[in-house]
């Protein structure tokens, strides 16, 4: 076997090895995406629910509740930015840390100072990298995010919303996360957690209301209440919606990885062949050269 045909033969192996590990990739990713779907599915319904109690009692209320009134007593914002903890996904964490540049710009340009969180490993190298300092870093488990996770995610926001100024305290909440919306469509998307700004499926305050929530005690004390279970059960949302998109986009990768390393294959094969022909053509040659040569002797 010549140079040439050697060298091909072992890229053709090498590329088979990684075709493996990449249509291994591509089941596992896509015998959880199920799995993944199903709980953004079960949880969706509760998040809807509480979100409505908090915008009724905020919206139905006279009451001034820190947590649903803007703070102007410090210009610091947090900033919650999920990634995947690892890589093989395409272009699923770039997308979320591009479009948490873009909010991070536009907040400066507003005059306001980023405390920044990150969850997943990529986001944590990609601001380690540049030296910025992580206020809170959460590195485990992007795929298969558990509520424990949630519930010490939203404790750390939680606590740096209700916190003095002079202690840290921030006076808005943003989150940037990958929204699952269906197999082939998944997009970034950036919410403000706090103050409250989202109302849905809630009558505005001149009309006329369901009498679907009765505040008893009081609406204060109902908000004290729901808040951080209302934070909780939406950044456990976004984690699992972040979830399934990164299955999905690595479900994605990887089918593309196996066609490219098929085609890369099929390239290689070729090449091979071409060798070997090639190398057949010069030893038949040197075979007639070397029969004329004793014809010609005798």
């Amino acid at each position: 076997m010549s140079g040439k045909q050697r060298e091909y033969r072992g890229r053709i192996r090498s590329t088979q090895s990684l075709k493996k590990i990449f249509r291994a990739m591509e089941l596992i990713a896509a015998s959880r995406i199920g799995k993944a779907r199903q709980r953004v599915g079960q949880a969706a319904p509760y998040t809807r629910a509480i979100t409505r109690a908090i915008s009724a009692v905020a919206t139905h209320s006279s009451i001034d509740h820190p947590l649903t009134s803007e703070r102007t007593d410090t210009n610091r914002v947090a900033m919650l930015v999920v990634t995947a903890d690892r890589g093989m996904a395409g272009a699923y964490s770039a997308n979320v840390l591009r479009e948490a540049e873009r909010l991070r710009e536009r907040l400066e340009s507003d005059g306001k100072e980023v405390v920044q969180y990150a969850s997943g490993r990529r986001a944590v190298s990609y601001y380690k990298f540049r030296h910025r300092e992580l206020a809170g870093q959460w590195d485990d488990g992007s795929d298969s995010p558990e509520f424990a996770r949630a519930k010490e995610i939203s404790e750390a926001l939680y606590e740096a919303f209700r916190a003095d100024a002079d202690k840290g305290g921030v006076s808005e909440i943003h989150l940037v996360f990958t929204r699952f919306n269906s197999m082939v469509n998944q997009e970034p998307r950036v919410i403000r957690m706090l103050p409250i700004e989202v109302v849905e499926g809630v009558a505005g305050p001149g009309e006329e209301v369901e009498p679907l929530y009765d505040f008893e005690p009081g609406a204060e004390e109902v908000l004290d209440a729901l808040l951080p279970r209302y934070i909780q059960s939406r950044i456990f949302t976004c984690l699992l919606q972040a979830a399934a998109s990164e299955l999905a986009n690595r479900q994605r990768a990887m089918n593309t990885a196996v066609t490219n390393a098929e085609d890369i294959i099929r390239q290689y094969t070729r090449l091979a062949n071409s060798a070997r022909q090639a190398e057949i053509t010069q030893e038949i040659s040197e075979i007639v050269s070397g029969a004329d040569a004793l014809a010609a002797g005798s």
